[in-house]
């Protein structure tokens, strides 16, 4: 049953080189006719063309020739192949030259219609397709791989566009290639618009009985134009884990710490440095942690320097206030005054003694003599 599907530019690019037994092309037709049979085929709807490749390509019929499925398939049942190499990029370089032209049925960029291609191969492409399927794509064509049998499947992914797993197909055979028809059927129905690639969502489309909605990546929230996301604030409160600061980054965030702190191993918390360790700070001598902060002091001896951070050797003159000079000077007046005071007790002392020896020797003489002795040493009892 034909379903109504979005309008389509279509063209089918079918491989007919010597690798393609003539009963494997009849396969390809049929498989082409069951396709026609799928579409909402018209000028006002889907337009179709074929082009036949080989080692040269032959279009068919163009997008303007035919708009109703009978003549169509009657084309396609006369179509011949051409027995020669495998030359796909130059046939997917004629497809943007000679098929998607205004002249050949292409319409108006400004209709919108999407562009398809589906390619049927079953061998290796003998030229570089790389480039003109970048080229193809870039220019807005949306490129199917089909292969078939001994196909080389990294071409087909060269060739197609992303999402691989949506644009590249393969059967083992020509004779279960009709397997296929479902799967593009289900493509290009109204049922899952969002395959075509043609809705206007700027991250995710996603299909919805018959019509779409937008979505967006994680990280990221809808507009209210229903189309266009914009990153949400990851970092805003209770949306992060970070212990101290959260740094958003491209729909994610990373954590950071304040000054003095350091991010720990979970990538979360953060630790307060050690200030004072060494190579930390600039104090010559002494580090004397503050909290976060450090002040800097000077071994005994030494003195902070107005720098706040180098030591100088502290000198006396610098080291002795005029209050204890003051102290200085009266220790000293004192110390002379007991100087003074032992000189003239330790005088007594000695004539006391002496004293005392002459009064010992005086008695030992007779009253006489005694006094005659007392008035030679001028001492009086």
């Amino acid at each position: 049953t034909a379903c109504k599907n979005r309008p389509l530019d279509l063209v089918f690019i079918i491989d007919s080189s010597r690798s393609v037994r003539p009963e494997e092309f009849e396969k390809v037709k049929i498989f082409l006719s069951k396709m026609i049979d799928t579409l909402d085929v018209g000028e006002r709807t889907t337009r179709v063309a074929v082009m036949n490749y080989a080692s040269t390509v032959k279009v068919e019929f163009p997008l303007r020739t035919y708009f109703d499925k009978a003549s169509m398939k009657e084309a396609v049942s006369r179509i011949q192949p051409l027995s020669a190499g495998t030359m796909t990029g130059l046939a997917i370089q004629a497809v943007m030259d000679e098929v998607f032209t205004e002249e050949m049925g292409t319409r108006p960029a400004n209709f919108n219609i999407p562009k398809v291609v589906i390619i049927v191969t079953d061998g290796r492409p003998q030229d570089q397709v790389e480039n003109v399927a970048a080229n193809a794509r870039t220019a807005g064509i949306e490129i199917y791989a089909v292969g078939v049998g001994r196909a080389d499947m990294q071409s087909l992914r060269i060739m197609a566009s992303e999402p691989l797993d949506e644009h590249v197909f393969y059967v083992e055979t020509y004779g279960v290639i009709e397997k296929l028809t479902s799967k593009f059927r289900e493509t290009f129905c109204a049922a899952n618009t969002c395959a075509l690639g043609t809705h206007d969502c700027e991250q995710v489309c996603v299909s919805n009985d018959g019509s779409y909605l937008c979505d967006c990546y994680e990280g990221y929230t809808l507009n209210p134009d229903k189309r266009t996301c914009s990153a949400v604030d990851v970092c805003a409160l209770g949306r992060h884990e970070c212990d101290q600061i959260c740094v958003s980054n491209n729909g994610s965030y990373v954590c950071e710490c304040f000054e003095g702190y350091t991010l720990n191993p979970d990538k979360k918390t953060c630790s307060a440095v050690d200030v004072c360790a060494p190579g930390r700070h600039d104090c010559e001598q002494v580090c004397v942690r503050d909290d976060l902060f450090y002040t800097c002091d000077c071994y005994q001896g030494y003195v902070l320097n107005p720098d706040k951070k180098t030591c100088s050797r502290a000198t006396t003159s610098s080291l002795v206030t005029n209050e204890e000079a003051c102290k200085c000077e009266a220790i000293a007046a004192l110390q002379d005054s007991v100087t003074s005071r032992l000189e003239a007790l330790s005088t007594k002392h000695i004539l006391f003694q002496l004293f005392t020896a002459v009064l010992a020797e005086a008695r030992r003489y007779t009253p006489h003599k005694r006094k005659h002795f007392l008035d030679c040493t001028n001492v009086r009892e």
